[in-house]
């Protein structure tokens, strides 16, 4: 039985977290590293300065989109379940 997809890969593909702001004692976003490392694990070739953050109105939550370079179904799904296993994460698109 084949996966089928719509997508073609290798593609540029934008995923999106979103999860309760955390800032480290040092006074980084903690959230923020956590997401971008976890999105490393999974696209090794990610650069971190390209990562868009950006923090609530009321400041309780801290959205990360990082647009990765996906070569297949199978990593963005392994990718997916990791990101909304992690206990910080209240969605992800």
């Amino acid at each position: 039985m084949s996966e089928e997809t719509l997508l073609e890969f290798p593609t540029d593909f934008p995923v999106k977290i979103m999860g309760e702001r955390r800032v480290s004692p040092s006074g980084g976003e903690e959230f923020a590293q956590t997401m971008i490392e976890l999105v490393q694990r999974h696209a090794p070739d990610f650069d971190p300065d390209t990562a868009e953050i950006r923090v609530s109105s009321k400041g309780h939550y801290l959205s990360v989109t990082c647009v990765v370079r996906a070569t297949s179904k199978a990593q963005l799904d392994s990718l997916y379940l990791e990101i909304t296993a992690h206990p910080w994460v209240k969605m992800a698109l």
